[in-house]
């Protein structure tokens, strides 16, 4: 009895113990499930699953006439999961998959990769890398193939979306444009516009596989928004008119860097802005702005004195300075004139022959005893603060006012265009306010930021200074310029075509380590054409290698000057001409016989025969009759033919685009509604063709 009660109490004891612990465990699960449970499961979650960013599409840059200058263009990762392909599946289409992978993506035979699939299918990879930085028409494609058809789930297919940012025109206007880099400083439009530019960030879902590889859950997509674009106002055609002849002249005198702008006059856009330096190996590159960096810029400044002085109504333009035969003392200083003889001329001689005695007398004369008033006249030509163009980087302009050491001789170095430091952007500003009837512009380089195809913000000319000198000044001043053509220092521009206003310049250097025994110039020219109507203002500047021979800005920018000239003259002048001669095509070639979208191609390749010599091909068999016509011996002929990709979306066009192996440069979003090469014209594998979307 003593025993069975015995073994009753420790079953009863042991009963209750386990109840005890049950109730334990129950009481600790109800613990973690309700006060712990959201902190632990968030806490596991994270181990296997994370958010990680999508990046949205960088804005575009464009040319004022839509021409893209830069752009991102979208590359893939094309990745397979090989544990999603069911294994019956998988033998069944690995064959003419592996044949078709070699068709498309070209990088192996398809036995290897046959042999390749079969062996990550065997281990069992998750995240196998198909092909890296794969193109659209490619990703398209592949995407096609059996299994990869039936989705990520079924067919284990994964398409992981990048950008590349490039540069349609290579280094083109590449400072002004600028750069942009991942983790990186940019530079440029890139840089000032970056708010707009870079849009917002997307994100997803990625769960975490075998092997420690994160994929991301289909659904778990949140959109990025992307980026706006941005026109600005540079012309593609003159920024490589002005980039090419800078680039001739610095290999030709082997100079330290040249840079070159180009100004619309009434605007105060900025069409071109070219900057080459010269690389440690020999080369030229637009490897920094020297259009913002501070100079001396020497007689060129002479403009700013003789505004100064109309502008307190101390001279007329025919009034005469004794030269002194090209030197003059003040004080302990003796300042010389480049061409020694000068003796009394007029004030528009003297600019025309850019005497620094003489202009050197006339501000110490004036302003000697009101050195206040020569200030207020630079603050007027705001050459006392930074021009405000939409660029970083811009440098500060600075005097050296008057000293113990020097007292107000600094006033005359400073008539010359010495002890002033101003960057070549304020030198063509102030030239551009003459050409603009006295009415400074502000220098811009953006019109518009645009968000699918229409402006949102817009950038209008702004006048920084109405009234810089009266008309009676202005005619003066302009003619004292033309003088310079006409019979002084930039006599080699005089042409029977058209009247050019400007001023040569030379100017030993002496800034950052440089002094002016090394016997490094500033050589430069600046100007605007055509006198009575005048265009665009054109500065060049070039800094030339120590020790050199050729350094008068007469001799090393005016050539550059000259050539952008021309060439605008031609090109921009004439354009009426040239639309003329399209029409004149338009009447004579019949419907039957081309595309009614070819006309304007065969307008545009008429234009460039009549000013090439010896165009090749076809261009040869347009001719003019005894009447005047234009007439066509025979058109060409065309064995491939370039798609129509009209109407189309962009991802669209650029597969039937680059699957006939041409280089597609996008620009807008939306629908496409014109293409740079005609449906139906020739084409070359590589070509490159700009599709514009609404």
């Amino acid at each position: 009895m003593n025993t069975s009660k015995d073994i009753r109490y420790r079953v009863y004891i042991s009963f209750l113990g386990m109840c005890i612990f049950a109730a334990l465990i129950l009481y600790k699960g109800g613990l973690i499930y309700f006060k712990e449970g959201k902190e632990l499961k968030s806490l596991a979650d994270s181990l296997h699953t994370r958010i990680s960013v999508i990046q949205p599409e960088r804005g575009n840059i464009y040319s004022e006439d839509g021409s893209l200058l830069s752009s991102s263009i979208p590359e893939f990762d094309l990745r397979i999961d090989m544990k999603s392909i069911p294994k019956d599946t998988f033998y069944k289409y690995i064959e003419p998959l592996s044949k078709s992978l070699s068709n498309t993506l070209k990088e192996f035979t398809w036995t290897e990769y046959k042999e390749n699939l079969s062996n990550e299918y065997a281990k069992g990879n998750r995240y196998f890398l198909l092909k890296k930085k794969a193109n659209y028409a490619q990703y398209l494609e592949v995407k096609k193939f059996q299994p990869f058809c039936k989705g990520q789930n079924k067919g284990g297919f994964i398409a992981e979306s990048n950008t590349k940012r490039i540069n349609p025109f290579g280094l083109l206007a590449n400072r002004v444009v600028g750069l942009y880099r991942k983790n990186a400083q940019n530079i440029g439009i890139e840089r000032r516009y970056n708010t707009y530019l870079q849009g917002s960030q997307g994100q997803r879902i990625e769960r975490k596989i075998a092997g420690g590889t994160w994929m991301p859950i289909d659904g778990s997509e949140i959109d990025p928004e992307n980026g706006k674009d941005i026109l600005t106002t540079i012309d593609v055609n003159i920024q490589d008119v002005a980039e090419n002849a800078l680039l001739k002249q610095v290999e030709k005198e082997q100079a330290t860097f040249g840079t070159c702008i180009v100004m619309e006059v009434k605007t105060g856009k900025i069409k071109a802005m070219a900057n080459l330096g010269r690389r440690p190996d020999g080369s030229y590159g637009e490897d920094y702005n020297y259009a913002y960096q501070r100079i001396e810029p020497g007689s060129t400044f002479k403009l700013t004195s003789l505004i100064s002085l109309f502008r307190d109504k101390l001279i007329n333009i025919n009034d005469k300075i004794d030269c002194q035969g090209g030197a003059w003392r003040i004080g302990p200083y003796t300042i010389h004139d480049s061409h020694a003889g000068l003796g009394v001329l007029t004030i528009k001689d003297a600019f025309a022959h850019s005497s620094n005695v003489a202009f050197a007398k006339l501000i110490y004369s004036n302003y000697n005893d009101k050195i206040g008033t020569y200030w207020s006249n630079l603050h007027a030509l705001r050459l006392d603060i930074k021009t405000g163009l939409d660029l970083d980087g811009e440098s500060r302009p600075s005097f050296k006012r008057d000293s113990a050491k020097n007292g107000a001789y600094s006033l005359a170095y400073m008539g010359t265009g010495y002890l002033v430091m101003i960057t070549p952007l304020h030198t063509c500003m102030v030239y551009n306010t003459i050409a603009n009837g006295g009415k400074m512009m502000k220098p811009y380089l953006v019109n518009s930021v645009r968000e699918y195809g229409k402006d949102i913000l817009t950038f209008q000319p702004t006048v920084l200074e109405d009234h810089i000198v009266d008309s009676s000044s202005l005619e003066q001043i302009k003619s004292a310029m033309n003088e310079v053509v006409e019979s002084g220092t930039g006599k080699d521009l005089k042409n029977p075509f058209y009247t050019v206003c400007g001023k040569t310049g030379t100017a030993q250097v002496a800034d950052k380590g440089i002094r002016y025994t090394d016997k490094v110039y500033h050589g430069s020219f600046v100007g605007f054409f055509p006198k009575e109507d005048p265009q665009y203002t054109i500065c060049v500047v070039l800094r030339t290698r120590q020790g050199s021979s050729n350094y008068y800005g007469g001799l090393i920018a005016l050539p550059v000057f000259k050539e952008v000239a021309n060439r605008l003259y031609a090109i921009k002048m004439h354009e009426k001409n040239n639309i003329a001669d399209q029409e004149k095509i338009k009447n004579v070639l019949p419907a039957k016989s081309i595309k009614a979208e070819q006309y304007n191609i065969l307008a545009n390749k008429l234009a460039i025969a009549k000013k090439v010599p010896n165009a090749p091909g076809w261009l040869q068999n347009i001719s003019t009759d005894s009447l005047g016509n234009l007439t066509y011996a025979a058109l060409p002929t065309y064995a491939n033919q370039v798609p129509d990709v009209s109407g189309m979306g962009l991802k669209d066009a650029l597969y039937e685009l680059e699957k006939a192996g041409l280089k597609v440069i996008p620009q807008g979003k939306g629908k496409v509604i014109t293409q740079s090469i005609a449906p139906g014209s020739t084409y070359s594998k590589g070509q490159k063709i700009t599709i514009q979307l609404s």
